[in-house]
């Protein structure tokens, strides 16, 4: 499903269809799972997008549940790599009191989120189609895994334990 993803972007960034499928790209990625419970989907509203993150305020919309679609957000690397012609999507869910259950059999479920990055050397800087002499890269080039440890950092300065508070 993830190459298929890949070709299908490749082709709308003008590129070769095999584009991302190298080894420095997609060939050895960086993939793995995270096991959440959402209080969402299902046929329970929760989960909300912000089409626009640099809008002030930020306006947020519900994703409908749609039964055997998947919900496919595109992250920061390939806003990068099309330099801002995909945006990543910001998402959050929100707790309504309600937990998703499947309608069939009654068991919570959990929604187990697939993340897939490219490999840990890759490049990820502005693609060939997606800059010109009046559209400059928008970001500085940065290896894939300089880039996920800054945004693991930032993602956790804020729940990092005071100094005062960490185990000796």
């Amino acid at each position: 499903v993830c190459k298929a993803i890949a070709r299908i972007l490749a082709l709308a960034l003008d590129l070769d269809a095999d584009y991302f499928n190298t080894s420095e790209m997609l060939e050895n990625p960086i993939a793995y799972m995270r096991l959440l419970h959402y209080e969402a989907t299902d046929g329970v509203m929760g989960l909300q997008i912000c089409k626009d993150k640099d809008m002030k305020p930020q306006k947020w919309e519900y994703v409908p549940s749609i039964d055997g679609a998947y919900i496919v957000n595109l992250g920061d690397v390939l806003e990068r790599w099309s330099n801002g012609l995909f945006k990543s999507t910001m998402h959050r869910v929100l707790s309504n009191g309600q937990d998703r259950y499947s309608v069939s059999i009654k068991f919570m479920l959990t929604f187990i989120p697939f993340f897939l990055s490219p490999s840990h050397d890759c490049l990820i800087e502005c693609l060939p189609t997606c800059q010109s002499e009046n559209n400059l890269p928008k970001y500085p080039a940065i290896t894939c895994s300089a880039y996920l440890t800054q945004r693991y950092k930032e993602s956790h300065r804020e729940t990092r334990a005071s100094p005062e508070n960490r185990p000796k």
